[in-house]
């Protein structure tokens, strides 16, 4: 059975002091959000509720405007903090989970939640369900390689749905470049050169390369350039991860958080658009480098305006799946929008040194035959 729901009221009421839960009409047990039924369950009386997307309006502000912003994720939670990768992980239930759900570390405390943190302007729902989870880390296991084989057999993991805080950037670019555009050019010379023992002139073409001054200027337009705003998550395989479709974002319900874990930001608003104008200048001085003409470039030189910067606040989904062998614990993350998998796997040093000696093989192999040949 499918219902809909109406949205919940807007409230700046602080998370520490207003408790939203989704009782279930039916039975009067809470219901989770199922990214398979894409609505709100209830695992009991299997009564699904449906949660409106589309309503509302995607905020985007100001850099100046960040005191306008409502705080605190609008639902009671408990928090707990890592002290090996200082993750802030939010839980909106009476239970905290033993280890960090992104580094698998023990040493997991209870703290107060932020009463101030910016509340997300949106968010891009979990699609991704749990047996999708398993099926694509199963799959993953599969295809690795010089990995233990044993390691394709692991049954016991935890994967944790999370979503990750992240900022998102708009602005406006105009780049001002000058450049040295060098063009080739082939002057022949004779040079003296040994054939067969004896030196002899030889007609060569030299590549030579013509400097002339160049300048001209470019504008361009961001949207929703993305800063990571979690320090849990392990940098390296969020970017083997891919990107987000942020046209998938809908207006932030605390339903969509109902049975998840959402994690606290730990890069603030300032740090943010610190790394994502440091993220634009590179990128203008490569659009700029590429409108230098000629056959190669020195001495480039690029000055950049910015304005019209605006900025949100958002939440994204990833998976979180904790694996371990020889006692040590492994992380894989999942795509909550796409399924893709990028993590940690032990190597097998037996697989890799057969696989040099295989190599060296074939090298002495080959060296053999053109011996022989020559």
């Amino acid at each position: 059975m499918t219902d809909p729901i109406q949205p919940a009221p807007e409230t700046d009421v602080p998370l520490t002091e207003a408790r939203v839960d989704f009782p279930c009409s039916n039975c009067g047990a809470d219901m989770t959000w199922d990214p398979d039924e894409d609505a709100l369950h209830c695992e009991y009386c299997q009564r699904t509720v449906t949660v409106p997307r589309g309503e509302g309006v995607i905020v985007e502000r100001a850099l100046e405007d960040v005191g306008e912003a409502a705080r605190g994720l609008g639902l009671d939670v408990r928090v707990a903090k890592c002290s090996v990768c200082a993750a802030r992980v939010t839980f909106n239930d009476r239970s905290i989970s033993e280890l960090c759900v992104y580094c698998g570390a023990p040493s997991v405390l209870a703290q107060e939640a932020n009463r101030n943190v910016i509340r997300p302007e949106s968010l891009v729902p979990l699609d991704v369900g749990r047996s999708q989870v398993e099926g694509n880390f199963r799959k993953w296991l599969k295809g690795l390689w010089f990995r233990p084989n044993d390691l394709k057999k692991t049954k016991k993991f935890e994967a944790v749905g999370v979503y990750v805080p992240f900022w998102t950037f708009d602005c406006q670019v105009h780049s001002d470049w000058s450049a040295d555009a060098g063009h080739y050019y082939y002057v022949t010379r004779t040079v003296m050169r040994t054939v067969n023992g004896r030196r002899r002139p030889t007609t060569v073409r030299v590549r030579k390369v013509r400097w002339v001054p160049a300048w001209g200027d470019r504008d361009d337009h961001y949207d929703d350039t993305l800063v990571n705003a979690s320090k849990g998550l392990p940098s390296e395989l969020v970017s083997k991860l891919g990107g987000f479709v942020t046209q998938g974002l809908v207006p932030y319900k605390p339903h969509y958080l109902a049975g998840w874990c959402a994690e606290e930001y730990q890069v603030d608003l300032e740090s943010g658009w610190d790394q994502a104008r440091d993220e634009v200048v590179e990128t203008q001085r490569q659009r700029c480098a590429g409108d230098v003409p000629g056959d190669t470039q020195r001495n480039l030189r690029v000055r950049n305006t910015i304005r019209d910067v605006r900025w949100k606040h958002i939440l994204l989904p990833i998976w979180s799946l904790q694996y371990r062998y020889g006692g040590k614990p492994y992380t894989v993350l999942i795509h909550g929008q796409t399924g893709r998998v990028a993590g940690k796997a032990p190597l097998s040093w037996i697989k890799i040194a057969l696989f040099v000696l295989v190599l060296i093989g074939v090298g002495g192999t080959v060296a053999i035959v053109a011996g022989i040949n020559g």
